[in-house]
């Protein structure tokens, strides 16, 4: 830290992307990519964009929320489209919440929630989770606060009921509610619908995970009309072009052929039941999930234990330090032949423990 950073940022704590290691080859299963690449469609449109580079893209996204608002029977008005679902996320926390505005979250949840907070000096509160990590909706009705929730939850991947957001935004109409859908495609029941009945309700999603497109950084949001034009403020505030032409191409394509990724989010789904099936048989507590991921704990073995020892063995998962999760670890969804991979090398470090 040099001696000219802002007093303001000097005890900031910022968040801890998973690992990205470059010293060998892992089997990835620790940041809720996909694995499964890009449509064919995807690949090509980036390539035809990339002849184009010479030019700025366009700061209205407009093809692209257009795609977007088909997809979802929505009007482009009603999207806009980011440099990846944070932004948006950011986008709001500048434009709605201030010292006046809080805003409240579940104490364990999605890592950068904090970090927006503390970086546009927002109050936030974090409101404790159940016993068995699922959220309380009770806990956030006629809060007067604004609200953001992952939903499915994030590390949990525990999903909470539509009804459930919709009494959550209907007892707050003079708050805004954000439903943080980065994982609704595994198992989740979009909350996208209840914007159009409701003008406090930004539903955002991502390309990264469903869509193979992490490393395209592309998110968006979809609200009230009037909710959009707020946020559109602030990005022509901050980063007019801030979906670059080859990403917003791939978004397009993606859209296009979405029944590609769709059909691979069902199997994604039918190898976390099968990898759910296996730890359970192995001993494991695993948490129910609607999301790309699974959380789970051994008894036979620690969170952090278990992390290093299946990183020593090729295989990367997530472990978190924060007391309240740290028996468990985060494990993201690969094909059936790397879950084999992992429940293999599991197997092996089980065997090593002393019982």
């Amino acid at each position: 830290m040099s001696r000219y950073l802002s007093e303001k940022y000097s005890s900031l704590e910022a968040y801890t992307p998973g690992e990205q290691p470059k010293n060998m080859e892992y089997v990835k299963l620790n940041t809720n990519e996909s694995p499964y690449p890009p449509s064919k469609g995807v690949t090509e449109a980036v390539f035809e964009e990339s002849k184009k580079l010479m030019l700025y893209s366009d700061p209205e996204s407009l093809y692209l929320r257009q795609a977007i608002a088909s997809l979802y029977g929505m009007e482009p008005e009603n999207i806009l489209p980011t440099n990846g679902s944070d932004e948006i996320i950011n986008f709001a926390f500048m434009a709605f919440c201030d010292k006046d505005h809080p805003i409240v979250f579940p104490n364990i949840t999605y890592g950068f929630y904090t970090v927006f907070g503390d970086i546009n000096m927002v109050p936030y509160e974090e409101i404790p989770l159940n016993d068995d990590f699922t959220i309380n909706y009770k806990d956030y009705l006629n809060i007067g606060k604004n609200i953001i929730i992952a939903n499915p939850n994030a590390p949990t991947g525990i999903a909470l009921g539509l009804d459930k957001i919709e009494e959550i935004v209907k007892s707050n109409p003079n708050n805004v509610v954000i439903i943080d859908e980065a994982y609704v495609d595994f198992g989740g029941e979009s909350a996208i619908p209840l914007t159009k009945k409701y003008d406090n309700l930004l539903v955002t999603q991502t390309f990264s995970k469903s869509r193979s497109m992490a490393g395209a950084r592309l998110g968006f949001g979809v609200g009230n009309k009037d909710l959009i034009a707020d946020l559109d403020k602030i990005k022509y505030s901050t980063n007019p072009y801030n979906v670059n032409r080859m990403t917003s191409a791939a978004g397009i394509a993606a859209i296009a052929e979405n029944e590609y990724y769709m059909d691979n989010a069902r199997k994604i789904i039918s190898i976390r039941e099968y990898t759910v099936s296996e730890l359970k048989k192995r001993g494991f507590t695993v948490l129910d999930s609607s999301a790309n991921f699974i959380f789970a704990k051994s008894d036979r073995i620690g969170g952090e234990d278990l992390y290093l020892k299946l990183k020593e063995n090729g295989v990367l998962i997530r472990h978190f330090t924060n007391p309240l999760i740290a028996d468990y670890n985060r494990i993201t969804i690969g094909t059936k032949e790397q879950m084999d991979v992992f429940l293999k090398q599991t197997d092996r470090i089980l065997k090593q423990v002393i019982k």
